[in-house]
């Protein structure tokens, strides 16, 4: 049976916790909200993938962490996204990162190289964001007064590791697993 991969970097509890105390008041929003424990920053969506595949996607991932130094990640405010267009999510925004861009790109050009299922980079530049709820589009229209989010949520993210995840969707939503941390600068 396939599994359904993605690169991520995960959040300290005591950031989590932070990004239910907002949850909290805005709960009333026709949105799905993203479970507590399953808060993360996704960095590269890979897709369903075979045993195989898996296992390779887990040692390119271990070899490109390790050429990497531990670096943050600076988040800012929290805004209602995509910016600009009709919004679709409620998200937690980061400032662009030369470190992080250039594991993003390392990982996606090693993983299209490899046999990983990975098969296309983003052609849109790459946006640092946390997502903490999915806007039920239909009830959000229909709303009287849309709220207008944009709170500031000055945060810095400690990247240390990144993971290679499985998400199973749920009715209530995903359901994350961790399939390997990988230790950024450990050879």
């Amino acid at each position: 049976m396939k599994k359904r991969v993605f690169v991520a970097v995960n959040l300290s509890e005591s950031i989590k916790k932070r990004l239910k105390e907002f949850r909290d008041r805005y709960e009333y929003l026709p949105a799905r909200w993203t479970k507590e424990s399953s808060l993360h920053l996704t960095l590269i969506f890979i897709g369903y993938v075979s045993d195989e595949q898996m296992l390779e996607i887990c040692r390119v991932t271990r070899e490109v962490a390790a050429e990497f130094k531990p670096f943050f990640i600076n988040f800012k405010k929290i805004i209602l996204g995509p910016p600009n267009k009709s919004p679709r999510m409620i998200w937690v925004e980061g400032e662009p990162s030369q470190e992080l861009s250039a594991l993003k790109n390392n990982l996606e050009e090693v993983f299209l190289g490899a046999d990983t299922g990975f098969d296309h980079r983003e052609n849109r530049s790459f946006r640092p964001h946390i997502t903490l709820a999915r806007i039920k589009i239909y009830q959000w229209s229909r709303l009287s007064e849309r709220p207008a989010i944009e709170e500031e949520f000055l945060v810095q993210v400690p990247v240390e590791s990144i993971e290679v995840m499985a998400s199973e969707l749920k009715r209530d939503g995903a359901e994350y697993t961790i399939l390997e941390s990988c230790l950024l600068g450990q050879d």
